[in-house]
């Protein structure tokens, strides 16, 4: 991987987590304040546990609830060697974690058995919320996000996410399988590199592995709206905002407003935005507005002239461009 500087590029050099002396513990804590590393633009998430205890005093590293109203459960090793030395398969052990989030019915039992505790670990994190219980803080986290993202059921369905740095040819044979068999489980890569004092990391999607139809809207405009689908457009399939921009559905200067808030920020040519703290990511401003682990980036920005989101704007621009 190289990172280019005045157009010379600069070489990062990849490493381990081992050599970096660098624990499970430490690569729990970078995805549980960074979650989003694991979301797509389309998904909102909000951690909700961590280091949870089920009925057989095993722990589950990460707990989150997605906009759907289902619980995630986010399984952590830190490279192939530690998959293959326990005793119990990667896969397995999330699954059984699975299994026992699934019996949970209700948003009280899961504030209670589950986020209260987390909530408690880290009250200075919750500091936009002054004066609350730790309860109090739960109910009220939990009731707005399910709220928001218009959840209309609750933990219908468990998700499971896999991340390690390398993983082993019999769990990667297994999560194929059972993702062909209806069963919600991912694998991600995350992978440190080295620039000087500098630590990087890439995360990258690797099962179940992404349909070719899912990248036809990013190719061009014209290949785009005369490709012969063989499926509904799905939100994955819908332009991002760098191709919002070229095709002018937005436009650098609109003002976005955070769905449901007065806050708002410039749209910049990039398809960064500017606030009153700086540049950044849409993402990282919807997050710190909403106070979410990642949050749908296009359900949740308006853009101010229309009062459309932009998952509307670019539903309807397709829509007036389907091909005949």
């Amino acid at each position: 991987m190289y990172i280019l500087n005045k157009h010379q590029p600069t070489k990062m050099e990849e490493t381990t987590f081992a050599a970096l002396g660098m624990k499970e513990s430490d690569i729990e804590e970078i995805l549980r304040t960074n979650v989003d590393m694991l979301c797509d633009d389309e998904e909102s998430m909000l951690i909700v546990g961590q280091q949870v205890k089920n009925e057989l005093n095993a722990r589950s590293d990460l707990t989150a609830i997605d906009n759907d109203g289902d619980v995630v459960l986010i399984e952590i090793k830190r490279d192939r060697k530690d998959i293959e030395g326990r005793r119990e398969a990667f896969e397995f052990q999330a699954i059984r974690y699975a299994a026992s989030c699934a019996t949970i019915k209700s948003t009280d039992e899961l504030i209670q058995n589950i986020f209260v505790p987390y909530v408690e670990k880290y009250k200075a994190e919750f500091a936009q919320l002054p004066g609350l219980t730790s309860t109090e803080i739960a109910k009220r986290l939990l009731s707005d996000f399910l709220e928001k993202n218009d959840v209309a059921s609750f933990n219908e369905h468990q998700r499971i996410i896999l991340v390690a740095s390398e993983f082993d040819e019999q769990t990667l044979s297994a999560v194929a399988w059972l993702n062909s068999n209806q069963v919600d489980i991912s694998c991600y890569q995350i992978c440190p590199y080295t620039l000087g004092d500098t630590v990087l990391v890439d995360m990258k999607k690797i099962l179940p592995i992404v349909e070719y139809e899912d990248f036809y809207v990013q190719v061009s405009k014209k290949d785009a709206l005369h490709k012969n689908r063989k499926k509904d457009i799905t939100r994955r399939s819908l332009p991002k905002i760098d191709a919002m921009l070229e095709w002018g559905i937005v436009s650098a200067g609109d003002v976005i407003v955070a769905k449901g808030t007065d806050k708002e920020a410039e749209l910049l040519v990039n398809g960064q935005v500017k606030t009153m703290h700086g540049t950044e990511s849409m993402q990282q401003w919807l997050k710190s507005v909403f106070g979410w682990s990642s949050v749908q980036t296009y359900a949740f920005a308006v853009q101010k002239s229309s009062g459309k989101t932009l998952m509307e704007l670019r539903e309807e621009y397709m829509k007036q461009n389907e091909p005949e």
